[in-house]
């Protein structure tokens, strides 16, 4: 079994990582602040541990990854979290994003469409932690309809379009943070709901994600 240690070395390379996504524009203490009391390496494979503090993405299971640091920061960022907000995040991966939210107080429902790593989220080691993270197995672009509306929605895959049931989902005056691929550039978006169902939309940065697919396997 595996055996959990954050030691000095990792909390020395966690703040060494921290200050660099801040160097990059990230100025929401509160994400910075979520990110170095998460020990990143527990989400990885051990054979990783050494560059567990890197920012960059890697694999994890299934085909899919860990997102880059600086990535999971600036998606956090532009949703503005507050406390007891009820966030829905379409792709769960190894669950660093769903415990950055949930370390900020929010309340996730998160969606995984691959088998293999909901059941392996079964086993996540901050379960007890975080009873605030709510873990679901299905497709992203239905959402979850039964605890509709969010506060906010969270995507961590490239959508070809706006999944028009996830708007349905948002409440009025919601946020959506979304990578939208537009012809083969992946930008990020952030959408806010009006009160009579229309939104707005926001163009930031590009950034590269795997894709968002429809079902679940």
């Amino acid at each position: 079994m595996r055996k959990y240690e954050d030691t000095y070395r990792h909390k020395g390379l966690r703040k060494k990582l921290i200050n660099s996504i801040k160097e990059k524009g990230i100025t929401d203490e509160r994400v910075l602040d979520a990110m170095m009391n998460i020990p990143r390496h527990f989400f990885l494979d051990t054979a990783l541990d050494h560059i567990a503090y890197e920012d960059r993405a890697f694999p994890i299971r299934e085909g899919q990854t860990i997102s880059q640091p600086y990535t999971v920061a600036y998606q956090t960022q532009l949703l503005e979290i507050k406390p007891y907000e009820k966030i829905l995040e379409i792709g769960t991966g190894s669950a660093y994003q769903a415990t950055v939210l949930a370390e900020m107080g929010a309340i996730v429902f998160t969606i995984e469409r691959k088998k293999g790593l909901f059941d392996l989220n079964k086993e996540f080691i901050f379960r007890k932690k975080y009873p605030n993270i709510k873990f679901f197995y299905g497709d992203g672009f239905e959402g979850l309809p039964t605890f509709a509306p969010f506060d906010k929605i969270l995507i961590t895959a490239a959508a070809p379009f706006i999944p028009p049931k996830l708007i349905e989902q948002l409440k009025p005056g919601g946020k959506m943070v979304i990578p939208l691929d537009e012809d083969g550039i992946q930008k990020m978006k952030r959408i806010t709901k009006n009160e009579e169902g229309s939104y707005n939309e926001e163009t930031f940065s590009n950034f590269s994600f795997v894709p968002m697919l429809k079902g679940k396997n």
